[in-house]
């Protein structure tokens, strides 16, 4: 039989609960009067040394920036420390972004160069071995022109000052002696011609013509190809130069106090473990980074250049089949000179004089050629009269019968390289306008919960939250901006001048097709700067601000990996905080409640004896 309203075990079990509520409520209590959370958080982020906080909190008239009416656990030396702890760690964080962006260029820039020496070295051996198999003759003299040939092309895409055409017609130039000898003239006294004659031949190559069209289709096909790869390594070499610039900003006075209100202050309070408001850290970031969001738009056309660059390389294979091409317009251009040896060598006979040299040994003078060359630019281009189709036959079968084909290994394919860039590229077409939200969202911002004004704990941030860039600053609450940084400015000239002289040199850039399976599900970017008329609210009277979709979406931002995204999850609910001396009076216990549940304990008590 129960002996009163509850069995004795329930009632027990019932009293110990109250009883570890009441005293655990009288220990957070006592707690709040101890700094002993603020040490902690001091020594864990390395602020400073641990003997500068305090062990119980007091009043410090010294303080400049984290004044309030009641105890506090910072002192004036705290306050410095967390100056050169915030700025530090704030630095650190722009830094970490900045990485993942250096990263994704610096890798593609040398998978880039990597695969233009595959796509040369693949190219120049097609090219030897149609020397070697078809041409054995010619090949052991050709070879070394061959390798100079790509050796130019390799440092034209290295970023040398190397004339493609310049190199084409120079390899052409070097072959036409060695053709004329062994293939139009195969008879003739090859050393002698070559030391008599070889700089002869050289110099009247273009006028004489003997390859046709060959030498000037495969000039105009390298430069366009390998021209928008040359470029594009410049591209990345710029972007790069200007992420290395946003890492070493100055961060202003105003900023870094700004920063220490934010992040620090609350813990004087003993509010070590509150996060920002959302509104207050976007106003305190964008009053930060103004110099670095006026970078945003050069940005996002540097981003839109690099994708045209991208298209004109590597759409439709083009640089894949300009480089295999060679190894045909060689071919081809041969092949052309042998049909028309028969009318090549009374030309060249008539400028040069073999014919008659051979017999005296006489070598022409500088003169001579120099006349010669007068004579031929001024007359009529060489046109060779169509050779008989007994003549076609026995040379056609010199024709290459090597496919003009990319490769199909998706290791070595440069679409596949480009695609994969290009997809990254998107995703950071609004990373300056976006860092202030990325760095924001670090530090774990509350929007619509209890969060840290910068002066007090409040349900909702509730002044103007400004856009980004320069004239929107003058709006800020948080932080006044004086100044562009200088270095951020001339960053900006840079880049855009990178673009302008880009579009100059490739004006049909814009004209490319995109490729479409790069097209499908982008967003298109809108400015990140507002006004009232765009709807800018404070953190507590709307919606929620705008997102990046090709930065962060659906509540993810770049993380670690290069180039990829990782998780991040808001808080729901904010995790419970002690005030210290504080106005954040709903947070105190109460004494009415603890008069209640003594009264709640005796009664208990008293049901339990019966």
């Amino acid at each position: 039989m129960s002996r009163g309203v509850c069995p004795r075990v329930n009632c027990c079990g019932l009293l110990w609960t109250l009883l570890a509520v009441f005293f655990g409520t009288h220990l957070c209590h006592v707690d709040a009067y101890s700094c002993h959370e603020v040490r902690t958080a001091f020594q864990l982020r390395s602020v400073g040394p641990v003997h500068r906080v305090p062990e119980t909190p007091g009043v410090d008239v010294d303080l400049l920036l984290c004044k309030h009416q009641g105890l506090s656990c910072c002192t004036r030396k705290m306050e410095e420390s967390y100056l050169i702890a915030v700025k530090r760690e704030t630095l650190h964080n722009i830094q970490s972004y900045s990485y993942e962006l250096e990263h994704l260029f610096s890798g593609h820039a040398d998978a880039f160069q990597d695969m233009f020496q595959y796509l040369l070295s693949y190219s120049q051996g097609h090219l030897s071995s149609l020397l070697e198999g078809t041409y054995p003759s010619l090949s052991r003299h050709a070879l070394p022109h061959v390798n100079q040939l790509f050796s130019s092309l390799s440092h034209h895409l290295r970023g040398a000052n190397v004339s493609v055409e310049a190199a084409v017609h120079q390899f052409f130039n070097n072959l036409f002696p060695l053709v004329y000898t062994q293939l139009i003239n195969p008879g003739m006294d090859r050393e002698l011609v070559w030391r008599e004659m070889g700089e002869c031949l050289r110099m009247i190559r273009q006028d004489v013509n003997p390859f046709g069209p060959h030498p000037a289709v495969m000039a105009q096909e390298l430069a366009g190809a390998l021209g928008a790869g040359k470029h594009l390594g410049l591209a990345l070499a710029e972007g790069l130069d200007a992420l290395n610039a946003t890492e070493h900003i100055v961060l202003s006075k105003e900023c870094v106090k700004a920063l220490v209100r934010m992040v620090y202050c609350s813990h004087c309070r003993g509010l070590t473990l509150i996060k920002p408001c959302d509104g207050f850290c976007l106003n305190v970031m964008r009053g930060c980074l103004a110099s670095v969001s006026e970078l945003d738009q050069p940005w996002r056309r540097y981003t839109t250049l690099l994708e045209q660059l991208t298209h004109a390389m590597a759409n439709q294979h083009s640089m894949e089949l300009a480089l295999l091409g060679v190894e045909t317009h060689v071919s081809e251009a041969l092949l052309y000179a042998q049909l028309h040896g028969p009318v090549i060598t009374p030309t060249v006979d008539k400028v040069c004089g073999l014919s008659a040299r051979e017999r005296t040994g006489i070598k022409p003078t500088q003169s001579e050629v120099v006349t010669s060359n007068m004579n031929l630019s001024t007359a009529a281009p060489f046109a060779p009269q169509p050779l008989s189709e007994q003549w076609l036959g026995k040379l056609a079968h010199l024709r290459s019968s090597l496919p003009l084909k990319p490769s199909k290994n998706n290791k070595h394919e440069l679409r596949t390289l480009s695609r994969e860039f290009l997809t990254y590229v998107r995703r950071y077409r609004s990373f300056f306008a976006a860092l202030p939200e990325l760095l924001c969202e670090r530090e774990n911002v509350i929007g619509d919960a209890t969060c840290w004004s910068g002066d007090d704990v409040v349900e909702s941030y509730t002044s103007r939250v400004v856009g980004n860039g320069l004239p929107a600053q003058r709006q800020n609450p948080e932080v006044k901006v004086r100044t562009p940084d200088p270095g951020l400015v001339e960053v900006k000239e840079r880049l855009e001048r990178f673009c302008q002289e880009t579009h100059e040199r490739f004006p049909n850039l814009g004209q490319l097709e995109v490729w479409d399976e790069l097209a499908s599900g982008e967003v298109e970017e809108g400015s990140t700067d507002c006004d009232d008329e765009d709807g800018c609210q404070a953190s507590g009277d709307g919606p929620e601000r705008a997102s990046h979709p090709d930065v962060s979406s659906e509540g993810k931002s770049l993380g670690n990996q290069p180039g990829g995204v990782s998780l991040y999850v808001k808080p729901t609910k904010p995790t419970s905080v002690m005030v210290i001396g504080g106005s954040a009076t709903s947070l105190r216990p109460h004494p009415r409640s603890s008069a209640l549940l003594l009264a709640a304990l005796f009664s208990l008590l008293t049901l339990c004896r019966l």
